[in-house]
């Protein structure tokens, strides 16, 4: 399998670290099919190079991710590369975490990315050849207060991919985690008004306490550095690389 000229799909490709990916790859001369809720993040992204093809698609609805995977073997040929991306938060003490938002959530990232995998699989193992990339978080092995939901869903991320690639260590499939630490995205930013008011401090307390107080170089990853790991581990230089969880977390 080339470097370059895949397929490659990516949920919550509209923005942030997901939109980072995208144009990574596209760059790369990869065609890159982005899934996201948002039609006007799919038309912006979409706008911003020739390679890069917006598919509106809710990644909890089954009936949905189908249709979608049809589509894009309509529009671009069989799926090489899969990035589990798409994600959202919601903060709550776990005694006050209604049980819509804590579904919303792991629904999201968790059972998402199941759906996701269960149906870019087969396009795989028939090639003989994939990459499947799952941006989890550094959460996914520290916890921090007011985000069980999220957690949840990221520890359990991993776990799912290293079961994938256990199953599928003979089929030429990969699968790995990559962990960021806060990231430069609105998601960081939105969610500073909310601990700061779980603390009753400011956003800046907030920001020293939950976003950059555990790194080592006190600075928010960029979405672009994550970008360049998913373009290593999805390359044949990584084919020796699967079932690992690698940080890019500025130290913590």
């Amino acid at each position: 399998m080339s470097n370059s000229n895949r397929v490659v799909v990516i949920t919550g490709g509209g923005a942030g670290i997901g939109l980072a990916i995208a144009q990574a790859f596209a760059e790369n001369d990869d065609q890159v099919a982005i899934l996201d809720l948002s039609q006007e993040k799919l038309d912006q992204a979409s706008e911003s190079h020739k390679n890069i093809h917006g598919f509106a698609c809710d990644i909890q609805n089954e009936t949905m991710i189908k249709e979608t995977i049809h589509a894009v073997h309509e529009q671009l040929g069989t799926i090489d590369v899969l990035i589990n991306n798409a994600g959202l938060q919601r903060i709550h003490t776990v005694e006050e975490f209604p049980l819509e938002d804590w579904n919303l959530v792991v629904g999201t990232i968790l059972t998402g990315t199941f759906l996701m995998t269960k149906y870019a699989l087969p396009d795989m193992q028939q090639s003989k050849w994939g990459r499947i990339i799952t941006i989890s978080s550094s959460h996914g092995r520290r916890p921090d207060m007011y985000k069980s939901a999220y957690i949840a869903a990221k520890y359990g991320q991993i776990g799912f991919t290293n079961t994938v690639a256990m199953e599928n260590a003979q089929n030429g499939i990969t699968a790995n985690s990559i962990l960021p630490g806060p990231t430069q995205t609105t998601l960081i930013q939105n969610q500073l008004s909310e601990l700061a008011e779980e603390d009753c401090t400011t956003e800046q307390e907030a920001l020293e306490t939950h976003i950059l107080g555990a790194q080592w170089m006190k600075e928010l990853v960029q979405p672009e550095e994550i970008a360049s790991l998913a373009l290593f581990l999805a390359s044949d230089g990584a084919a020796k690389i699967t079932g690992e969880a690698i940080g890019v977390t500025s130290g913590e």
